[in-house]
């Protein structure tokens, strides 16, 4: 079975092709309109997508050296997301499902980014704990089998990519801000400043970050520019240490307590560095065996959306035309 694979919740025109599961093409554009105002506008951010998404999917289906015809179904981020980008995205699947009397599927970004292990960790079987952490988005979910998930743990305010991203524009780091972020932190003192770890010890699976943006507020306040300048890199560094230990001691714990033996970290954020390494670190000793996907599957792409969509398309579901775009809807 091929799937044509389309993604446009946020800032990324993706599109892709895969043939049972397998990629044969995945293509990414960025849009660098953004930049100027450091952070996505909305009104933009679908304009682009209208201006790109023909031009991206017949990429994709040509570095996949086949013809539209040779495409059997369609998958297609539907929700959560910014709803006109989406819908750009949703509107432009339903009629070319439609002219080619395939099916269309829509499907849920973060049940996309659960499914990015898979694409090429062909070995690894469900369950497992999988920390999703993106820019909207920070949850723990028990991955029990496909299309079934338990969320255990969430945000209750901030996700931990949003956080990166304030914080990167606090310290005049240019967008895309968390990325950015991460390379400056690599050259940093993680224990130089002394930041929170809020609902380290709550006694649950929930995180907060939040007041991690208001803490690096208030110590930036106090200091100079020339201060700021001067140290910038461990401050990034301290902030990163700080939500890396978040995530890390609650996800382990988290395990733990499900005794699960495996752990899989999701989403843009699972691209930093010093996520990546201290999970790594943790994890392995306690005894688990962690697995991420290459840094170019944890941000959005069309190709998780279409191993998602290729899943749930072998149970037999599909969508029909009256598919539309839900900006919210929890997994």
């Amino acid at each position: 079975m091929r799937v044509l694979g389309i993604e446009s919740s946020c800032d990324e025109t993706a599109s892709c092709v895969l043939e049972d599961g397998k990629i044969l093409s995945n293509v990414v554009s960025s849009q660098l309109v953004h930049k100027v105002f450091g952070g996505v506008v909305p009104e933009l951010a679908s304009r682009a997508h209208q201006k790109l998404v023909v031009s991206v999917v017949k990429q994709a289906i040509e570095e996949a050296k086949i013809s539209k015809e040779g495409i059997d179904a369609i998958a297609v981020t539907n929700r959560p997301g910014l709803v006109g980008a989406l819908l750009v995205g949703v509107n432009f699947a339903k009629s070319l499902a439609f002219g080619l009397e395939i099916p269309v599927i829509g499907i849920h970004h973060i049940e996309g980014h659960m499914h990015s292990v898979f694409l090429e960790n062909t070995e690894l079987k469900p369950p497992f704990l999988n920390l999703i952490v993106s820019g909207g988005h920070t949850q723990l979910v028990n991955f029990i089998d496909f299309g079934n998930y338990k969320t255990i743990g969430k945000t209750v305010d901030d996700a931990c990519g949003e956080a990166f991203d304030k914080v990167a524009k606090m310290l005049g780091i240019p967008f895309p801000g968390g990325p950015n972020l991460d390379k400056i932190a690599q050259a940093g003192n993680p224990e130089a400043c002394n930041f929170p770890r809020p609902m380290l010890g709550s006694g649950n699976f929930d995180f907060s970050f939040s007041g991690m943006k208001t803490a690096v507020k208030v110590f930036l306040e106090k200091q100079t520019q020339d201060e700021i300048t001067k140290n910038l890199s461990d401050i990034a560094a301290s902030f990163q240490e700080a939500v890396a230990e978040i995530l890390v001691t609650k996800t382990v714990s988290a395990a733990q307590s499900l005794k699960l033996k495996t752990i899989v970290v999701t989403g843009g954020v699972a691209a930093n560095s010093r996520i990546r390494s201290l999970m790594a670190e943790t994890a392995v000793k306690q005894g688990f065996k962690v697995v991420f996907p290459r840094p170019v599957l944890c941000t959005d792409n069309a190709a998780m959306i279409a191993f998602c969509g290729w899943k749930r398309l072998l149970k037999g579901e599909k969508s029909d035309l009256t598919l539309t775009a839900f900006p919210s809807e929890t997994i």
